[in-house]
């Protein structure tokens, strides 16, 4: 698995095509003891309530969460990366989801 590395992805902070299809706009929902939510400036900024009245991190029109950086597939970094929510540390380099988010985007390892 140490062919897949994060930096160099990204895939996993874009809401699949399969949600959008769905009429799933919401994507990363932020559990109630994520590190992110006890700092104001960063909820304002990065979370948004979903249709479902959970907190969710915010998306770019294309479905991109607003705490990435760089270019997909190319050079990305998380800018809350210790902040994050529990839906984003589930996901390990190489693991089946990983796979699957890369899979979406047309990236390989």
């Amino acid at each position: 698995m140490g062919r897949y590395d994060c930096t160099l992805c990204g895939a996993c902070c874009c809401n699949p095509p399969e949600n959008h299809t769905a009429g799933f706009f919401d994507y990363i929902e932020v559990d109630e003891r994520a590190p992110l939510l006890k700092k104001p400036a960063l909820v304002r900024r990065l979370v948004v309530l979903g249709a479902d009245e959970k907190p969710h991190m915010r998306l770019d029109p294309e479905g991109r969460c607003l705490a990435l950086r760089g270019r997909i597939g190319k050079q990305v970094r998380c800018t809350i990366y210790a902040d994050r929510p529990q839906a984003c540390r589930r996901v390990e380099a190489g693991s089946e989801l990983c796979r699957d988010y890369r899979e979406a985007r047309g990236l390989r390892p």
